[in-house]
Formats: C-alpha cells, structure tokens, sequence
C-alpha cells in the first residue's frame, strides 16, 4: 500500500503520472486512508504482541520479524507515544545485540521528528511545514559529526542517501 501511495505522490518513485489531476487526487486521498488505516491496525496488533512477549527481537523472531516490528513502529504516526515506547525497547534491545542499530537509527529520528526536535540520522525527509516545498531532510543536529553518527549506525554516509531521497 504504501509503495503504491509513494508511487502516486513522489517524483522519485516514478509520479505524478500527469493524469487528470482530480481524479489522481482521489486516488492518492483513498490510498492515504487505506494505509493510515492498515498502520492503526498493524500498531494494535504489535502493542498487543510486545504486552505479551516485549520486544520482538531477533532472538525471538529472527532477523525478518525483527525488521517487520520496527518497521510498523516507525510507520506508528498516529500513536506517538506508542512510538516512543517502542524506541526505548528497541534500544535496549539494540544494546543487548538484538536489534539492529540501523533501525534504532531511523525510528529515534522518527520520534526526534514527532516532537519538532533535530533529528540526529538524517533518515527523515519531509516537503517542509505546508508540504509543498521540494523533498529535503527535516532539521539535523550537530550536522558536522553527522557522518560519524550515521556510520557507527551502519549507515551510508548522508551525501549518498541525500542523493537516493533526491533522484
């Protein structure tokens, strides 16, 4: 759902496709609700998951489950401090070896984002305030030691993914 709503929205993915242009807007407002309404259902489901199990870790589900689990934290908008719960069991299973620290990376900005604070990565873009500037990354603290940061996140270095957000 969410490949086929950036397919719709984004320049990078491939749209506009430059058809009637209200007709397109339909589409992508229905394709927009459909998937708020999959991530409600999707967060429902992992916080009745981590009551009962705590984090899903690789241990406990392996890398591929690992990954699913944050995935729908980082897509967990809606509920912010649900998010934020997640992060910090996400850190420390991080710490423990048990999650990836890429991950960590991109849902600590995520949250970071979610309060209007810098983020610390670089992984969150946005269109600015109104959404309608071009796509560009949201405000980053200490930009000079970004690289750093982002390499001992086991992430390329931010001139690489500013170019892959960018293309």
């Amino acid at each position: 759902m969410r490949n086929a709503w950036l397919a719709l929205t984004s320049t990078r993915h491939g749209g506009p496709t430059g058809r009637d242009g209200a007709a397109e807007a339909v589409e992508r407002e229905a394709l927009a609700d459909r998937m708020r309404e999959i991530d409600a259902n999707n967060t429902a489901w992992l916080r009745a998951v981590i009551a009962e199990h705590g984090w899903l870790g690789e241990s406990l589900v392996g890398p591929v489950g690992a990954s699913d689990a944050w995935l729908i934290a980082q897509h967990a908008d809606h509920d912010p401090e649900f998010q934020a719960e997640c992060l910090e069991l996400l850190r420390a299973a991080a710490t423990a070896g048990d999650a990836s620290t890429t991950h960590l990376a991109y849902l600590t900005d995520r949250v970071l984002c979610a309060r209007d604070e810098p983020q610390i990565y670089g992984t969150q873009f946005w269109r600015g305030p109104q959404g309608t500037d071009a796509l560009g990354p949201r405000p980053i603290a200490d930009p000079e030691h970004l690289d750093a940061r982002r390499a001992a996140a086991g992430l390329d270095p931010f001139a690489t993914y500013l170019a892959h957000m960018t293309d």
